[in-house]
């Protein structure tokens, strides 16, 4: 099994961004070509989603879309940090993905990518790729 550690620095509050790329690098390094890669965030306010690449206006539709149901400012939060909305959102979105690997590539649908997902920036992050092969 193989275990990737990457960092990030994000630049805005909120925002997605693609990681496929360090994703496929890591299948690569692996020599893994059957199996699974698990994507994990150990944060509580970023976390992954697998989603549309060819359009940008999908990530900011979707971004507008978690601000709308779960907005930034709500005088009904309690938590003190002032953060709450972040933790939702990355309760909604989750903390981590699972892909598939054939023949050493993920499986993804013609339009699909990986993305990390900020709520609480800007941040310096990181999150980690777990390689099974299988």
């Amino acid at each position: 099994m193989h275990l990737y550690e990457h960092k990030l620095q994000t630049k805005k509050p909120q925002q997605m961004i693609k990681v496929t790329d360090a994703v496929r690098q890591d299948i690569r390094d692996s020599q893994v070509k059957e199996g699974i890669a698990v994507v994990f965030s150990p944060h509580t306010t970023a976390g992954f989603t697998i989603n549309e690449n060819a359009d940008p206006d999908v990530v900011h539709d979707m971004l507008y879309g978690f601000e709308n149901s779960f907005p930034t400012h709500d005088r009904q939060y309690c938590h003190a940090e002032g953060n709450s909305h972040a933790h939702i959102k990355t309760t909604v979105c989750g903390p981590s993905q699972t892909l598939l690997i054939h023949q050493e590539a993920i499986v993804f649908g013609i339009w699909q990518d990986l993305y990390f997902c900020e709520f609480d920036g800007p941040r310096n992050r990181s999150y980690y790729v777990k390689i099974i092969e299988g």
